[in-house]
């Protein structure tokens, strides 16, 4: 495709997503969890999804030589490991060991796919731009759920503290791609990275409902 002016660039590609999102939303709230999965098991799933978050942003500071980068994966790899401190003091709370409800098996898809991305321009639309517009999505749908259910110290945890930091996050992956995707290989690179991690993400929260029975569980 030709390159397009940043921000026409992004309107196009949040657009794309935005749709995306629309139906994975959708599919979200038409699933309902297996009987025998709760707000525990739900936030078990968080946590395993919280780490990942950080160790990919950790990951990935590595790799940077931009330092407007760099402190933004430094904030969100923060901001990943203090969720999954709150998740598990909420756990406790609900009189559950989180240790307990760790799964065993190894790195998710998602993990695999955006650890291996290559370049600045496709960690940034990948994880910054649209994972954490995908984890706002999964998040409020999760809150209604629990507010459904009489869990509202949990719907506040998610509405009141993580809900805000996703936001910050896809913000910060915004703005950094006004100044990334610049070049028609840029913008081309971006694009397929944000798509793909739609795509993932579809495919996992199908595996997750279809194998384990887990529905309308949080983001990270």
């Amino acid at each position: 495709m030709l390159r397009m002016e940043p921000a026409a660039f992004l309107a196009a590609l949040d657009a794309q997503v935005q749709a995306a999102l629309a139906q994975l939303g959708e599919r979200a709230v038409a699933a309902e969890p297996a009987p025998e999965i709760g707000v525990p098991q739900l936030l078990a799933a968080a946590l395993k999804k919280e780490l990942e978050a950080s160790e990919e942003a950790a990951l990935w500071m590595t790799r940077e030589d931009d330092i407007e980068v760099k402190l933004a994966l430094a904030r969100q790899c923060g901001d990943e490991a203090k969720h999954y401190r709150l998740i598990e003091q909420r756990l406790r709370a609900l009189g559950v060991d989180p240790a307990s409800l760790r799964p065993a098996d190894g790195p998710s898809p998602m993990f695999r796919f955006l650890a291996d991305l290559g370049t600045t321009v496709e960690r940034v639309a990948a994880g910054q731009f649209t994972r954490e517009a995908l984890a706002q999505v999964h998040n409020q749908v999760f809150i209604d759920y629990c507010e459904a259910r009489g869990d509202t110290e949990t719907a506040r945890l998610y509405r009141d503290v993580i809900q805000p930091d996703e936001a910050h996050h896809h913000a910060l992956g915004r703005s950094l791609l006004a100044r990334l995707a610049v070049s028609d290989e840029a913008q081309d690179r971006a694009r397929r990275a944000a798509a793909r991690t739609l795509e993932i993400a579809g495919e996992i929260q199908e595996m997750a409902r279809l194998k384990k029975g887990i529905a309308r569980a949080p983001g990270c």
